[in-house]
């Protein structure tokens, strides 16, 4: 039996007799599609198909019940069927904050002001032990898919025994900042794709989605996720801006940020900076693994966010010496300097 009959079936035994229409309502990097259900009332749930031999939903079932425990806005559970791989889902509206960024760019400060005070509340919530570490180990194995997927398969360029000393160094630069880092919830994702707008209270609140990655690690991923985005990209005097009223707003509600914006800000950099190598190699292992090509379209937005960085620190020299050895095979990904 196909995925698609299987889903219709499993509605439909679901919800005996009742006029259930199903609708595609989104899909993402993964396995995981969403389907909106919509009832002749008007009511509206969402149903996430995850096929449970490629995709794992328990994570998901126990990150909602932290958000829904922070009193945040997420998707609360109200089935599962993890045997089969369905989940039904409260709906946030169709409304994304990408789409609303990408409509009108003026809306940016409304937008993206409540967006602190969500990622500042979720951070409050964070206790230990509750998800899995960030540790070396992951931070490690994500860098990783930069050599492989983008340098090598990507590219086709064969790395120098020198150059892959001077990577593993790099590496261990950025992973000893991180895991020096004050540890809270991370949401490993937090961008505008996966927020959507709400109207709660007739106020503007940012419903969080794709949260199944969540891990304990730190402070500052979450932060410069959103700033720093795989689909959209603001000016350095907007992003500091923001950064800025994030980390007043996070030492305000005792959040253990450094005290001294500065060595938050660098943090904030090293942290990107390990998050961008490994996108890069993400976005080319989806497009050479499975087949999804269009993420490669925002390679060059990641080669410049690791390059600024890179220019920044003196640790980080010799990487952006390899970064200009590999500016020629970049061309074919539409990157200039």
């Amino acid at each position: 039996m196909s995925r698609d009959q299987l889903v219709n079936d499993w509605v439909a035994s679901r919800f005996p007799n009742q006029s259930v229409s199903l609708a595609p309502a989104s899909a993402d990097a993964s396995f995981r599609r969403y389907f909106r259900l919509t009832w002749p009332d008007g009511t509206t749930r969402i149903l996430m198909d995850a096929p449970p031999e490629k995709e794992n939903s328990q994570p998901f079932v126990h990150v909602a019940g932290l958000l829904a425990k922070a009193d945040l806005a997420a998707p609360r559970v109200l089935d599962k069927d993890l045997d089969q791989g369905f989940l039904v889902l409260t709906d946030l509206g169709r409304i994304g904050y990408l789409d609303a960024l990408n409509a009108d760019l003026s809306l940016a400060n409304l937008l993206i002001r409540p967006v602190l005070d969500t990622l500042v509340k979720w951070q409050l919530a964070s206790q230990p032990a509750t998800l899995p570490p960030y540790d070396a180990t992951l931070l490690r194995r994500e860098l990783d898919l930069f050599p492989e997927w983008f340098i090598g398969r990507h590219l086709g360029v064969e790395l120098s025994a020198e150059e892959k000393i001077m990577l593993d160094r790099t590496f261990k630069y950025l992973i000893n900042s991180a895991l020096n880092q004050p540890k809270v919830y991370v949401h490993r994702d937090f961008m505008p794709r996966n927020l959507m707008v709400v109207e709660s209270e007739a106020r503007l609140t940012p419903g969080i989605i794709d949260f199944q990655d969540a891990v304990y690690g730190p402070i500052t991923y979450d932060v410069v996720s959103l700033f720093r985005d795989a689909f959209i990209s603001w000016d350095e005097e907007q992003e500091i801006d923001w950064v800025v009223r994030y980390w007043e707003k996070a030492r305000a509600a005792g959040l253990p940020v450094r005290t001294d914006f500065g060595d938050f800000w660098r943090e904030y950099e090293l942290m990107g900076l390990q998050r961008h190598l490994k996108v890069l190699g993400i976005f080319c292992r989806l497009k050479y693994r499975d087949g999804k090509e269009k993420y490669s379209e925002d390679l060059p937005r990641f080669m410049n966010y690791a390059r600024k960085t890179a220019s920044r620190y003196i640790p980080l020299k010799p990487l952006l010496n390899l970064l200009d050895r590999l500016e020629g095979s970049t061309e074919q990904i539409g990157y200039r300097r």
